[in-house]
């Protein structure tokens, strides 16, 4: 099954490794990090759960919850979480979902014959409170995840939604954004973008993040 920008992410009821999960319960009215790992016990995927776990309070500060998927059982992800949170310094506050069977990583696509037949790649989706997703990254099984880029794009995201604005290339919260090519009437641009813009180009009007 092949997931598009767009599309509901699919629902489903998986062991974890703190009980059954039915995900879009689970996930409630919150954005949703989801990302897979190759297995339980590997030094690149250790890394990144316990990075995910002191981003804590930024994914909070975005209404946003963590959940991972690894083709292992739950009771090895507990001991997992043992390890990560040991040599990591950091507490695992949010569950690994326990595809042993699979079912996940087929319905999300996860699994890349060219890569293993049997292992996930790093694929990571950010689903909003819709259940719509929203971004698709897949890395390869050697290359760790930029969670920096994960939090910019969720910034980006939200600040889409809930303004008629679009962000340029290496935008971080707080920099100047872009009226989009839609908004055109003169009288228009001046209510939504009451601090001004400067056009490079009549094509490229920037100007500064409306909600700073």
């Amino acid at each position: 099954m092949t997931i598009r920008l767009g599309d509901t992410a699919p629902d489903f009821e998986q062991d974890s490794s703190i009980g059954k999960i039915r995900f879009h319960e689970w996930a409630g009215n919150s954005w949703v990090v989801l990302f897979s790992h190759p297995a339980d016990f590997t030094p690149v995927c250790t890394t990144e759960l316990g990075l995910t776990a002191k981003l804590k309070p930024e994914f909070d500060k975005r209404n946003v919850k963590a959940i991972a998927l690894s083709v292992d059982s739950s009771d090895s992800h507990k001991s997992w979480i043992a390890d990560i949170e040991a040599t990591q310094q950091a507490v695992v506050g949010f569950p690994i979902i326990a595809d042993a069977d699979r079912t996940v990583s087929t319905l999300y696509d996860m699994i890349h014959p060219q890569q293993s037949l049997t292992a996930t790649v790093r694929s990571l989706f950010v689903i909003d409170p819709q259940k719509k997703v929203r971004l698709t990254i897949t890395y390869p099984m050697s290359t760790g995840r930029n969670f920096d880029e994960v939090l910019r794009v969720i910034d980006a995201l939200q600040l889409t939604d809930g303004y008629t604005v679009a962000t340029p290339g290496n935008w971080v919260d707080g920099d100047d954004v872009i009226i989009p090519l839609t908004v055109t009437d003169a009288d228009v641009i001046k209510q939504k973008y009451p601090k001004g813009f400067v056009a490079a180009r009549p094509y490229l009007r920037m100007t500064p993040q409306p909600n700073k």
